[in-house]
């Protein structure tokens, strides 16, 4: 597929689902994943768009040249190869040679592009309709798309970041999101032309197609939303999200952004984990040290044997049926056995309980005191 054939600007809407670069993926998805764009990634973005907005200005005023929009070529491929690995533009079919803005950038197509402006000059905006200026259409479009990329994202991350954060505490349900953003969003940010008009849908074009989607195999009923920027894009998504109950979240471990479906508090993605050398996820991670917090917990099975153990430890030594360097040698060994246990799941569910009895720890003991050790 060429890259003036990918939709970058397109989403279609189905039920709980959008659909962005043939990909079906739980609304929010797209809108989520811009959130983790870095700041470094929309600088380079930004700077890469300079050439690109010195051509935007030539179309504006009429005067662009074939050298000018060649010029640009050298940028668009950059752009490309960044965003190959750049989620969600990586769900896009972006070649790894290039070879598609070579095509693209050859004089048959950049003199078109100069031929269709023209014609736009004359006629109005019925030239994009013409078939014999396809190639120009097609050219103009990426670099403008292009162009707008960084600064649309930079905006989109200034204005929704904070919203992401505020969601966090709210009740994760459509109704808990809609009572959040009716608190972020007060009534002075209204869908018209003032400081808040980045939330307004003007400019965007909604049509009605028919779609398959994964889980039907006849054709459904699908709303396809053409935009006119990637901030506009991206806020429609994650508000899709919201009314159907997906939220973003930032992962406590890696601290990326990651979609919630559902109601659960959810408090790890299922990225890998940085720095872990087993290749563990945030999740499996989160859940490790989940678990030892319950266990730690005063209630837990596993702190409730070590406490009785250390209570009746302390009883004995008060009526003299034990010494002081017992009483201490086996208050030491039943707390490294509770830290194992924590650790180790089998070792809690199989021999931990029985090796914390009174008498297996004082045999124990005795028997590591006799041979002049200690833990």
């Amino acid at each position: 597929m060429s890259i003036l054939d990918q939709n970058l600007l397109t989403l279609d809407f189905w039920q709980d689902s959008v659909t962005y670069a043939g990909h079906t993926l739980p609304s929010g998805s797209i809108g989520c994943a811009a959130l983790n764009i870095s700041d470094k990634q929309i600088e380079q973005l930004v700077m890469l768009a300079i050439p690109l907005n010195g051509v935007i200005a030539l179309i504006k005023e009429g005067t662009p040249t074939s050298e000018a929009i060649s010029a640009v070529r050298e940028n668009v491929l950059s752009i490309t190869q960044m965003l190959r690995s750049v989620k969600p533009f990586s769900l896009f079919d972006f070649p790894a040679d290039g070879h598609d803005i070579q095509k693209i950038f050859t004089k048959e197509y950049t003199d078109n592009a100069v031929t269709y402006i023209k014609a736009v000059q004359e006629i109005g905006a019925a030239a994009a309709l013409d078939a014999q200026y396809s190639r120009g259409v097609g050219l103009i479009k990426l670099i403008s798309e292009f162009a707008q990329l960084g600064a649309t994202l930079l905006i989109y991350k200034q204005s929704m970041t904070a919203f992401a954060h505020a969601l966090h505490d709210c009740k994760r349900t459509p109704d808990g999101y809609a009572a959040a953003f009716a608190e972020h969003f007060t009534n002075t940010d209204k869908l018209s032309l003032n400081d808040s008009s980045w939330m307004a849908l003007s400019n965007t074009t909604m049509q009605y197609v028919p779609s398959i989607m994964p889980e039907k195999e006849i054709p459904q009923l699908v709303k396809r939303l053409h935009y006119v920027s990637f901030v506009g894009m991206f806020r429609s998504d994650l508000f899709e999200g919201l009314c159907v109950g997906h939220a973003p979240r930032k992962c406590s471990i890696c601290g990326k952004w990651f979609l919630t479906t559902d109601a659960r508090q959810t408090k790890y993605c299922g990225g890998l984990a940085p720095g872990d050398r087993l290749g563990r996820t945030c999740r499996q991670i989160g859940n490790l040290k989940g678990r030892e917090q319950r266990e730690l917990a005063d209630d837990h099975p596993i702190k409730a044997i070590y406490t009785r153990r250390m209570n009746t430890i302390t009883q004995y030594l008060h009526r003299g049926t034990l010494d002081e360097q017992t009483a201490k040698e086996m208050k030491r060994l039943a707390k490294s056995k509770m830290k194992r246990a924590v650790k180790e799941v089998a070792y809690a569910n199989g021999d931990y309980a029985k090796e914390m009895e009174q008498d297996t720890l004082l045999n124990e003991v005795r028997a590591r005191i006799e041979l002049g050790g200690r833990l």
